[in-house]
């Protein structure tokens, strides 16, 4: 029975090989003759959490917008009939808005893990450039998300950052104009919205993933050392020494850290969907009222600290230029770093405090971005801004002078 099996089996494999044959080379290029570094450690598991929540997040969206109706009347009304009435709808919608947010957690590590291990730099600069791409449509993506359910949050969030291309000089109106495709947040603006939020975006982020993906498997993972382990391979076989197949050693890992992820997600969907007016923000479940202005506009917590750099800035068109110069500038990160090591386990003492001021700069503004902004909070706010700033234009310098350890010629432990 068996032997019959097997026969089935591999007379439907060798029917789709004869159909598609490239999907062989493709799995074992990517997958099982993809070598990845043996030392990689808790930090590359948010690579493979982002894949997975942008898994859920459309698959969630899908379902929600078979219930959800884009427009001004209905928008609010909708969304609750979802909560409400819809089988399990509750659940998708807040797995969905509590998918946004962890999908920032991940991301923001992401990049930090990024920032540690120096996998910016040569060669894999257009590994970073890609995934900046990702972060930057991301971040439109999840604006445009939030607008939807047109709660107070939603419309008032929506017309201050709308109205911010207003300082553009001479195209500054005819472009906000065009963006909220009325004179006001309206219900041309939910409908334009909703199209970029379901349709063209996600498409685009879909084939920046595969682009990101594409380029790193073509350059190789870095790992914790910073060490290149094409270098040191079996003579007979050409294997690197330092490295093991993707899958199924780091399929099986990647599973583990989701399902570890998973039980916290469950956590915060089923007793803490809010987190606390992080998630989602209390005014947000009151329908939009452009009579009714809330008392203290401030946007979800993962743009609050490029929100907390606008508001430090005296001057609209000056706010709006750092505001877009602090997201542009991490493009440049590959060439301003002079440093001869990529592992800041290598690095001397100036490149580790310098990132540990940077990240408690970029956490500062976070909070502050979500206060009201006292002449304190403010003071605070341009302290920070002035600081992240300088840490990337100042870089070329100290990253150059940072004295460095030896790096070894393999890696240095397992994981």
């Amino acid at each position: 029975m068996n032997a019959k099996l097997e026969q089935a089996v591999n007379g439907v494999v060798d029917w789709f090989n004869q159909r598609t044959p490239g999907l062989v080379p493709f799995y074992k290029k990517h997958m099982s003759e993809y070598y990845a570094p043996k030392n990689f450690n808790f930090w590359y598991f948010f690579g493979s959490l982002a894949l997975l929540v942008l898994v859920n997040q459309i698959v969630t969206g899908i379902f929600l917008t078979m219930h959800y109706k884009p427009s001004a009347a209905e928008a609010f009304a909708s969304v609750e009939y979802i909560m409400r009435d819809v089988e399990f709808g509750w659940l998708i919608r807040y797995m969905h808005s509590t998918g946004a947010s962890l999908f920032f957690v991940v991301v923001y590590l992401h990049m930090f893990r990024a920032l540690i291990y120096g996998s910016y730099q040569k060669p894999r600069e257009l590994v970073w450039v890609l995934g900046m791409f990702i972060f930057l449509v991301l971040m439109a993506e999840a604006f445009m998300g939030y607008v939807l359910p047109w709660g107070q949050m939603s419309y008032w969030g929506a017309q201050v950052i709308i109205n911010l291309f207003s300082a553009i000089p001479v195209v500054g109106t005819e472009l906000t104009e065009w963006i909220r495709g009325d004179y006001l947040v309206s219900d041309a603006t939910l409908n334009r919205f909703f199209a970029l939020h379901v349709i063209a975006l996600p498409l685009v982020i879909l084939l920046l993933v595969v682009l990101h993906l594409g380029a790193l498997h073509e350059v190789g993972s870095n790992n914790p050392d910073g060490v290149d382990i094409k270098k040191v391979k079996d003579k007979a076989t050409g294997k690197p020494l330092d490295g093991i197949p993707f899958h199924p050693y780091y399929t099986v890992k990647d599973i583990f850290g989701a399902g570890f992820f998973l039980i916290i997600a469950s956590f915060i969907v089923f007793f803490a969907p809010t987190f606390g007016d992080l998630f989602l923000e209390f005014d947000n479940f009151n329908e939009a009222n452009p009579l009714v202005t809330p008392e203290h506009i401030k946007p979800v917590w993962y743009f609050t600290p490029y929100y907390a750099m606008l508001r430090a800035v005296p001057g609209k068109l000056a706010g709006v230029i750092v505001m877009g110069a602090a997201v542009m500038i991490f493009f440049l990160l590959p060439w301003l770093d002079r440093s001869k090591v990529r592992s800041l386990r290598y690095r001397g003492w100036i490149s580790k405090t310098m990132i540990t001021l940077f990240c408690i700069s970029f956490v500062v503004l976070g909070w502050l971005g979500l206060q009201s902004g006292s002449e304190l909070q403010t003071l605070v706010a341009r302290i920070c801004t002035v600081f992240y700033f300088l840490f990337f234009i100042t870089m070329p310098f100290w990253t150059a002078i940072d004295p460095t350890k030896p790096v070894p010629e393999r890696v240095t432990s397992h994981a």
